[in-house]
């Protein structure tokens, strides 16, 4: 169970794109601990300084700052590494709506950018953020592989133009490549601020500083949201998975179903605040319904998710509550 136990080569070099950012300095941090060498590339565009400094000092961490849309960059960035874990990317369905163009370049050519340094350079195996967005309007419950729907936002196609283009370099270059469709993670650093900060965070900040948080919808709308730490072990046995799995994409969950109202009215009480949400007009290309079957995961990747909502909520707080 967790990730804790994980072993690979002693001199073994992950090379993290993103690892200034949420999800990428959390697997960095883990790495560290684990007693791994970490190489961060990260143009801090999305990313942010202040999770580079917290690893500057380590004799096992080197920081890169260069863009994944320059392939000369991510060929360089790939040289003597032994596992991509490729998180760099735009997130957020309302803005890539705004900038389809930009999310093409950034999220496509640059996880393509990626991908063939990892092949000019030997990489054994390259781990990449998809997104559960790749279902689209498919309607049934639990979202399982193989079963999607038509696709409802630019950041949503990119997503799964990677998983794509993962395949081909999996079928005809022999890199091994696996698909890791993250469902709402949540947990520490993750960014409260901004137009599109995600949920959990938004909502925590705001009801910590006195302010009234909205929700956009009736609030109706069911997600599988799944804390940090099963990410950062999805992530770490991915890169032990066997080559049979390769060229594949797993869903990267706990397998449950959260609803939004529930959660901010959960969140109210945990911080002892009482006031009732506003509520805003739906957002384009949001899904209604998401909750994940993870039994290709479990099988596949080994993967056994250890924190469930409850007890990831309880510890995101806490984060936020000490660093707000």
């Amino acid at each position: 169970m967790g990730y804790e136990n994980v072993k690979f080569p002693k001199d073994s070099l992950f090379l993290v794109t993103g690892g200034a950012g949420f999800i990428g300095s959390n697997l960095c941090e883990a790495i560290l601990n684990l007693g791994y060498k970490v190489r961060c590339l990260d143009d801090l565009s999305t990313g942010k300084q202040e999770h580079v400094d917290l690893f500057l000092n380590h004799p096992n961490y080197e920081f890169i700052k260069g863009d994944i849309k320059d392939l000369e960059i991510c060929i360089n960035a790939c040289k003597g590494a032994d596992y991509v874990l490729h998180q760099a990317a735009w997130g957020s369905v309302p803005r890539s709506i705004e900038m389809p163009l930009f999310y093409c370049t950034n999220n496509i050519i640059g996880t393509l950018n990626m991908l063939e340094g990892a092949r000019q350079n030997g990489v054994k195996k390259f781990v990449y953020a998809s997104s559960s967005s790749v279902y689209g309007d498919e309607p049934n419950l639990p979202k399982k592989e193989g079963r999607e729907g038509n696709l409802l936002s630019p950041y949503a196609v990119s997503k799964r133009a990677d998983e794509e283009w993962a395949k081909q370099y999996t079928r005809h270059y022999g890199l091994d490549t696996y698909g890791l469709r993250y469902f709402n993670v949540f947990g520490r650093r993750q960014d409260p601020d901004g137009a599109y900060a995600a949920v959990i965070p938004k909502f925590i900040s705001q009801l910590l500083h006195g302010e009234i948080p909205t929700i956009h919808g009736d609030g109706k709308q069911s997600r599988d949201f799944t804390y940090i730490e099963n990410v950062i072990e999805a992530n770490l046995k991915a890169c032990l998975a066997s080559h049979k799995a390769a060229g594949q994409a797993f869903n990267i969950a706990y397998g449950g179903r959260e609803y939004l109202i529930d959660i901010y009215y959960g969140l109210t009480e945990a911080l002892g605040v009482k006031a009732d949400p506003h509520f805003g007009l739906e957002r384009a290309g949001d899904i209604k319904h998401s909750n994940a079957d993870i039994s290709k995961a479990k099988e596949f990747l080994g993967y056994e998710p250890e924190w469930s909502f409850n007890r990831g909520i309880k510890a995101a707080i806490e984060w936020y509550k000490e660093n707000l």
